[in-house]
Order: structure tokens, then C-alpha cells, then sequence
């Protein structure tokens, strides 16, 4: 499965019903099972991004799917890092010359 940090912040809509945010991370963390990911973590942050999440999908096009899903929900606006563990780093790295 592929990991990614989800950096997102509130539209007007989401910090208008902020109330409702732990409530909407669990439906989140639903409708990811429904794509076949996994929210494994969600921080509620200061600064610049209002949550950070980690996702595990099993591939990109599942990812992107459920990416969309959460955008046509109108209460947050995301940016995606894609992360590499230990293994998946050096396995990278092997392939330098």
C-alpha cells in the first residue's frame, strides 16, 4: 500500500460548521474504506494546514478517487505528499548508479 500526507485546510463552508469536524473525520475515514484506502492517522494542526491525515491506498487511481470524493464535499481543500518509508526509500535509492 502507498502512503500519503494529506495537508489540508477549511473552505469557508468547513470552518463555518468546525463543530462538525470530528464527526466528518469519521465519515472521512468510511468513504476511504469504500475506495479500499485507510485513514491510519488525523491531526487537527495550527499553522498554515488546519489537518494533516495519513492515508494508506492501495494505488494511485484509488487514491485520486477518494481525493475527489472528499473535495466534492465542500469543506476542505487538500494537498497530497506522497510518502516513502525505510524500505521504500533505500529500494529507491538502489536504483541510483
Amino acid at each position: 500500500m502507498a502512503t500519503y500526507v494529506v495537508l489540508s485546510q477549511f473552505t469557508d463552508q468547513g470552518i463555518r460548521t468546525i463543530k462538525n469536524s470530528p464527526q466528518r473525520a469519521s465519515q472521512t475515514a468510511d468513504l476511504a474504506k469504500s475506495f479500499g484506502c485507510e485513514m491510519k492517522q488525523i491531526y487537527w494542526t495550527m499553522g498554515q494546514y488546519d489537518i494533516v491525515s495519513v492515508v494508506e491506498a492501495p494505488d494511485e487511481q484509488s487514491f485520486a478517487a477518494f481525493g475527489f470524493a472528499i473535495g466534492a464535499a465542500g469543506n476542505i481543500r487538500t494537498q497530497t505528499l506522497r510518502a516513502f518509508n525505510h524500505s521504500e526509500v533505500g529500494a529507491i535509492l538502489g536504483k541510483l548508479s
